[in-house]
């Protein structure tokens, strides 16, 4: 655990004040509390704003609702008394001048002795005047090994006997969430089932959906399209296939490592949108969507926070999909300029997390307009592979028909010439062949009868695709698509 090893070389290292970013208070303090037995041999001490120091029987409840006061107890411990001191939700108290010019005092005097001030919170919020003079850690959430080791405690105390790969499957679902939430969930279903059932991974998706709900950043979507709803775009299924168990437990031990992710890149309508819930129900993992303006809030430096805060969430809820629907809109803005930087330093921080990520959070993005996307998104590195989906082939057309028609019509699918319509339908995108089906409807409908292919033929002819009204942008989305090291997502 590179946390672990961090944290004890701070220690060891006599770093005066340390921010702990965590959710996880408890798991936190009995690591600290191990790290100072073991490892520094420090005397614990444990500070909270209602309840004063706790631990140490000579000052418990010392310095209630006196963070000021609570400081103070470090200065009147000698010299040589080796301590650990953590303030829990001392963040809050940070942007008082009393106690900035306490703490920039004592991190001078701890420098020469051993005793290390610790501060915890769930979030970030250091004043610049103190930013010199403590160092942040962000503590991970359990790791693959440490909730196995959990799951299995808890099964030795129900009793009850899984095979490895149910442990394996109910592992990897519980990944993302603190130790906390495990508990919280297992107990749930032990109190609804009595046991840990086959159906737990699924009842565990539910406790990651609260998570999404709390943030108000991502949206929770429901992975419904199969691969046998996608016509055409021969290429991509294909590279989706070799990729089926990339998350898998046996490609970690292979020493796969994750894959980033997919930028999809095309006309309106050729089935971007399909394509990245395809790929959540294929791989059976949750798919969230990120609407980039949610980002974007009025105060300064909020963005940026919102925009860490988005990440944290992705990665409490991997492995999982994370699709950024439009992402070319985003980039629109850094043209447009009048928000001080806001939007340029935003999509920084999202682009070098998409370079440095190891979390298995796979990034499918959509854009429609490759103009406003800047070169050093599409350098290789950012993305697995960006496609290029293209207007149907004629063959391609007569596959989407086919899936159509299924859909709406599978009992007397074959009465309709396929062949036919996908030759008449020239130009037209999945979309607007998904329209043309669903308007030829209405006019069976409106006379009381089913509709047919002359009705196909007619909604054909009264819809005018979009390759003939943005004539100039589909042209160019073709000759930038032949230009570099696009793939091709059609055959």
């Amino acid at each position: 655990m590179n946390f672990f090893n961090d944290f004890v070389l701070l220690l060891k290292a006599r770093y005066p004040i340390i921010y702990i970013s965590t959710y996880e208070e408890e798991r936190i303090e009995y690591i600290i509390r191990y790290c100072a037995k073991k490892y520094v041999s420090r005397t614990y001490y444990s500070w909270d704003f209602i309840d004063g120091y706790q631990g140490n029987p000579n000052d418990t409840g010392f310095a209630a609702r006196n963070p000021l006061e609570a400081l103070e107890l470090i200065e009147k411990l000698t010299p040589e008394t080796a301590s650990i001191f953590v303030l829990k939700d001392y963040d809050n108290f940070l942007k008082d001048i009393s106690v900035i010019r306490k703490l920039k005092n004592l991190s001078r005097t701890l420098k020469t002795q051993p005793k290390n001030l610790i501060i915890i919170s769930p979030e970030v919020n250091i004043p610049d005047s103190l930013k010199e003079i403590i160092t942040v850690v962000e503590f991970p959430l359990p790791n693959y090994s440490e909730i196995q080791e959990e799951l299995k405690r808890l099964m030795n105390s129900l009793k009850q006997e899984v095979s490895d790969e149910s442990m394996n499957n109910l592992t990897v679902a519980c990944q993302g969430l603190s130790l906390e939430r495990i508990r919280r969930v297992l107990s749930k279903i032990i109190a609804q089932y009595g046991e840990i059932k086959e159906s737990s991974p699924e009842l565990i998706l539910q406790e990651k959906k609260q998570i999404i709900q709390q943030s108000q950043l991502l949206e929770f979507c429901i992975a419904d399209k199969k691969l046998s709803d996608l016509g055409g775009l021969e290429n991509f299924k294909d590279w989706l296939k070799v990729r089926s168990e990339a998350f898998s437990q046996a490609a970690i031990e292979y020493g796969l490592p994750y894959p980033k992710g997919l930028l999809l890149v095309g006309v309106q309508g050729t089935g971007k949108s399909i394509a990245a819930k395809i790929i959540a129900n294929e791989w059976q993992l949750p798919l969230l969507r990120l609407d980039f303006g949610r980002l974007f809030a009025s105060l300064v430096g909020q963005s940026e926070s919102r925009v860490r805060k988005m990440i944290q969430v992705a990665e409490a809820l991997s492995p999982c999909i994370l699709w950024v629907d439009e992402i070319d809109k985003a980039f629109a803005g850094i043209q447009n300029g009048g928000d001080s930087g806001t939007t340029g330093r935003v999509l920084a921080t999202f682009i070098t997390w998409l370079s440095e990520k190891t979390s298995p959070v796979f990034v499918v993005a959509t854009a429609n307009n490759v103009e406003w996307i800047p070169p050093e998104v599409l350098r290789k590195g950012r993305f697995d592979e960006i496609f290029f989906l293209s207007l149907p082939s004629r063959d391609e057309r007569q596959a989407i028909f086919d899936v159509h028609l299924k859909r709406f019509r599978p009992e007397t699918e074959q009465n309709y010439q396929v062949s036919l319509l996908s030759e008449l339908s020239k130009d037209f995108s999945g979309a607007e062949i998904e329209q043309v089906v669903i308007d030829a409807m209405r006019i069976g409908f409106s006379e009381k009868r089913d509709f047919t292919n002359e009705d196909v033929i007619i909604s054909i002819q009264n819809l005018v695709p979009l390759a003939k009204t943005k004539n100039k942008e589909i042209k160019l989305l073709q000759e930038w698509s032949e230009s570099g090291n696009i793939t091709r997502a059609s055959k």
